[in-house]
């Protein structure tokens, strides 16, 4: 093999509620960012795993101690269970895309990770180590400048990346973007499932239903400023199955999420160089799992109007585009930039 050929390059997004992977060799995979480990012998002997991911962690969740490491995207600082479940997270996203295969048979592999922008200040050292001896090479970026370099919108342009633990903001100004440059939130997707959680609660005072059942009604049904029929869901209440309408909780719910996240926008962008403004105003770019809500991306034009107006661009694959902009950029990344980890 030519040297080229013997380096599989890797692009990782490692998000709060979702993690994919995309590679060179064109694999594309994704899982949610659940991990989780049977809580004793007799679960153990039930489920015949030593580890659990994703949607089947969440379904067995009552044989697991369950975790979700990136919570608010961040890695909890003390946890020796967190750290292992980001490791073991990532291990399984390379063993999907068949990585270790790769490098059995002497190949190399460079990864970039986009991980939160507040977990890249923080945590990065916990996300290096969580790393070695996965890969050969690697690069870490916050997650709004992978979806940007992905685009190609390097230059003017802003991220709006709403996940599920946190709301990350990127300015794009042609260059590697600085701490100010950037800016999170933890108003995101997991706020507004609280804030759903909290608001049937006090309507339904004896209604039984999770937090991932709250989760699964947001994706299917949540919109911002936008007219919706009426969302209606059957939940057990007092051990009784009942169809209730849930189209104004859902409404408020999502629709707090807007506030914070143009206040946060219109900051930032007042912050760029005035005679740049108007282009970065024309070049926002919505990303993340929340993304896709109705109405989302019409209401944070609404909240640039007093300021001149201003675009939005709802990425087209919210899943991928992060993984996706990592791939693009390890194969555009020059030899300088790769960090060597040890095997």
């Amino acid at each position: 093999m030519t040297e080229k050929a013997q380096h599989l390059l890797v692009g990782i997004d490692l998000g709060t509620s979702q993690s994919a992977i995309a590679t060179s060799a064109g694999v594309r995979e994704v899982v949610d960012s659940y991990v989780g480990w049977p809580v004793d012998a007799v679960a153990r002997k039930i489920l015949k795993k030593d580890v659990l991911f994703g949607q089947d962690a969440v379904d067995n969740r009552t044989m697991l101690e369950v975790h979700r490491p990136l919570e608010r995207g961040l890695l909890k600082e003390g946890s020796d269970k967190d750290q292992q479940a980001i490791r073991e997270l990532l291990s399984h996203l390379l063993d999907l895309a068949g990585v270790p295969e790769f490098r059995k048979n002497g190949g190399k592999v460079r990864a970039v990770l986009g991980v939160p922008a507040e977990a890249l200040r923080v945590n990065k050292q916990h996300v290096r180590e969580a790393m070695k001896g996965l890969v050969d090479g690697l690069i870490i970026v916050s997650e709004p400048f992978a979806v940007a370099y992905g685009l190609d919108a390097l230059l003017h342009a802003m991220v709006v990346d709403v996940g599920a633990g946190t709301t990350d903001f990127c300015v794009m100004k042609g260059r590697y973007p600085t701490e100010e440059d950037q800016r999170t939130l933890t108003n995101a997707g997991d706020w507004v499932d609280e804030q759903l959680y909290t608001l049937l609660g006090e309507r339904h005072p004896g209604m039984s239903v999770s937090i991932h059942t709250i989760r699964d009604w947001k994706e299917k049904y949540s919109f911002i400023s936008h007219e919706a029929g009426p969302v209606t869901v059957s939940v057990p209440i007092g051990g009784k199955p009942s169809e209730i309408d849930i189209t104004e909780e859902m409404k408020q719910a999502c629709e707090s999420l807007g506030p914070p996240v143009a206040e946060a926008m219109l900051d930032l962008i007042a912050g760029v160089e005035s005679e740049y403004q108007e282009q970065v105003r024309k070049n926002i770019i919505l990303a993340g799992r929340c993304s896709k809500m109705p109405g989302f991306g019409q209401y944070l034009e609404k909240a640039m109007e007093q300021f001149g107006g201003g675009k939005v661009k709802v990425v087209k694959d919210p899943v991928f585009v992060g993984a996706n902009g990592g791939l693009v950029l390890a194969q555009d990344a020059p030899k300088s930039d790769w960090e060597k980890l040890p095997s």
